[in-house]
């Protein structure tokens, strides 16, 4: 189904900075908590992830990712997820984050 340009341009999608990890075992699946800082307008924000197949806690932070930081916050597990990492499923449906190449400054708009 088609959406406008208006409808796209509400979806506030922003590059950050992953700037701490954490295993989440108390998730139902596997996933870790994540903190974004999108620059010194949005901050830093935390979600849930599963990005577990591809990716280790300690190779995370520093990495530049994209995430939609206008959606309801979401209570995970007890956790409350403030923002969406996007990413796509690989061939067996495990999370490949999206990425920017090349790197571009922290919070800015995707359009």
């Amino acid at each position: 189904m088609p959406i406008t340009y208006a409808d796209f341009s509400r979806v506030d999608l922003r590059s950050g900075i992953v700037v701490k990890v954490e295993p989440f075992p108390r998730a139902k699946k596997p996933a870790y908590k994540v903190w974004v800082d999108f620059g010194d307008d949005i901050g830093i924000k935390q979600t849930s992830a599963q990005i577990t197949k591809h990716y280790t806690v300690e190779e995370l932070p520093g990495r530049l990712v994209v995430g939609c930081v206008n959606l309801e916050p979401r209570n995970i597990a007890g956790f409350m997820s403030e923002f969406l990492l996007v990413g796509f499923a690989d061939a067996e449906g495990a999370v490949c984050l999206l990425t920017v190449d090349p790197a571009v400054p922290k919070g800015q708009k995707l359009f």
